[in-house]
């Protein structure tokens, strides 16, 4: 009985230290790696954004700012630290979309842009279908996405103002704490945006002057995320 429950411990333990949101400082290495290579030995890296209206840049809807918007901030960001890469960022997000109809195109809409990297954003859209749905419509995107064999990185939501972020009980939290559950255990990539914002809120900030609109960011919002997005683009 003991060595049953030492075998028990022991697989419990190993497979706690596997279950884990991936490290920034290696995750992306191979990656940066090319980033780094001048032409002629250099190739074009593609870098898909899949989601609803933020990636897509919406702010005071209908108006779409899409260079103030956070994958283009991030373009920017690993340009200053990579001028020798041929980065693309690729947007195939729908303004309105949540994430099980974000699963029916990532064969046809996703995969055909042949992402190195993706980012994956609709858990402010989620709501619409609850958490149940939009879990199974999330397991499936990653799984999609770790056979294609690109790297992955999920996103919690950026706020909605009609929501108070600092309650647990706040529709929002819990589908943040989804995706950070789903990044542990895949074992892929995770930027906290709702983190971000929380943290700004409980220090005092006012959340309103970094949104456009209720549910979307303006551009200071979408640094905030741009920011945590080139933690992982560190050279």
């Amino acid at each position: 009985m003991k060595r049953i429950c030492l075998i028990f411990l022991c697989i419990s333990f190993a497979s706690a230290l596997f279950a884990q949101t991936a490290d920034s400082a290696n995750y992306l290495k191979p990656l940066l790696l090319e980033m780094k290579k001048k032409w002629p030995k250099n190739r074009t890296i593609n870098i898909v954004f899949h989601g609803h209206s933020v990636p897509s840049g919406y702010f005071a809807t209908p108006k779409v700012n899409t260079l103030a918007a956070y994958p283009y901030l991030t373009l920017k960001a690993i340009k200053d630290s990579f001028p020798f890469a041929v980065v693309n960022v690729i947007t195939t997000s729908i303004g309105g979309e949540q994430s099980e109809k974000g699963e029916k195109r990532m064969v046809s809409d996703v995969f055909p842009m042949k992402p190195d990297l993706l980012f994956i954003d609709y858990a402010l859209n989620d709501r619409n279908i609850g958490l149940k749905r939009a879990e199974a419509a999330w397991r499936k995107m990653i799984e999609e996405a770790l056979k294609f064999g690109c790297k992955l990185i999920l996103l919690t939501p950026t706020p909605d103002t009609t929501e108070n972020i600092l309650s647990d009980a706040a529709p929002l939290e819990g589908y943040a704490q989804l995706i950070r559950n789903l990044a542990f255990e895949y074992h892929v990539g995770l930027v906290d945006s709702y983190k971000v914002f929380k943290t700004l809120k409980q220090n005092g900030a006012d959340i309103a002057s970094y949104m456009a609109q209720k549910n979307h960011p303006n551009e200071l919002g979408h640094q905030l995320v741009a920011n945590e997005i080139s933690k992982w683009f560190r050279n």
